[in-house]
């Protein structure tokens, strides 16, 4: 039906990612089939739509263009031109804002949506101005000087609270350890002392070494790889990632 992101947290989209997590090669038939579904949906302005009805937002484009570049479609000409869809949107404060005001209009929606910066931060991963282009450098201080309001800011209401606060794996949500693993690719953030500080927060929570998951669907819960209340071989291998890029 071509609706990519229906049934969470087994969407298209989501399932994809859990499947590239576990091992599955992105020339496996089924994921090559999720690759075209998602191209079926791009603009030529380098927007994705992911249902045939409703509106186009730039956490939707977001999260489809990663599952693209997690796939090895980053240099792609069709994913080129997201990404120039993402440096030409990029709001003044430095991120990126879905306008959809569900909660209505207060002055903290004057601000971008942090978990939508950070997913096209995620993507940004693999292009090639990665740690050359300095809009991004103010995307990654946009989300360093929310570790320091808290508040929830944007049309979404994102803010950082006990709930980020709880280790979340897989990603799929603005936590912090989705925060502190996107950050850690960009070298404007590594030094910083409000990222050592997530960090330092992050690993405060590790068990020798290995992530404890702490917060996951109930739908997901059973699985063991993201398992509630155990640690996680595959969640762990996102930490040893962190701690090379830190070290890189």
């Amino acid at each position: 039906d071509h609706k990519l992101l229906k049934g969470a947290p087994f969407t298209t989209l989501e399932s994809a990612l859990y499947l590239l997590e576990l091992g599955v090669p992105p020339e496996d038939e089924v994921m090559k089939h999720v690759a075209a579904l998602i191209f079926d949906g791009w603009r030529e302005d380098g927007r994705i739509k992911v249902s045939p009805t409703g509106g186009i937002y730039p956490c939707h484009t977001a999260l489809a263009v990663n599952v693209l570049c997690r796939m090895g479609y980053a240099d792609d000409e069709r994913v080129k031109k997201s990404f120039d869809y993402f440096l030409a949107t990029q709001q003044q404060d430095g991120g990126w804002k879905c306008n959809k005001y569900s909660f209505g209009r207060g002055e903290e929606t004057a601000y971008s949506t942090p978990y939508t910066t950070l997913e096209v931060l995620d993507l940004f991963r693999y292009a090639r101005v990665l740690n050359k282009e300095q809009r991004l450098d103010r995307a990654v201080e946009f989300l360093l000087e929310h570790w320091v309001i808290r508040k929830p800011i944007s049309p979404c209401h994102y803010g950082i609270g006990s709930r980020f606060m709880q280790i979340e794996y897989p990603f799929r949500g603005y936590g912090l350890f989705y925060y502190v693993y996107v950050l850690s690719f960009y070298d404007r953030a590594k030094a910083d002392p409000r990222f050592l500080e997530a960090f330092e927060a992050l690993r405060s929570k590790t068990v020798h070494g290995e992530v404890p998951v702490e917060r996951v669907v109930p739908k997901l819960a059973a699985l063991r790889f993201c398992k509630k209340g155990g640690t996680s071989e595959l969640a762990t291998r996102r930490y040893q990632e962190i701690l090379r890029n830190l070290t890189a």
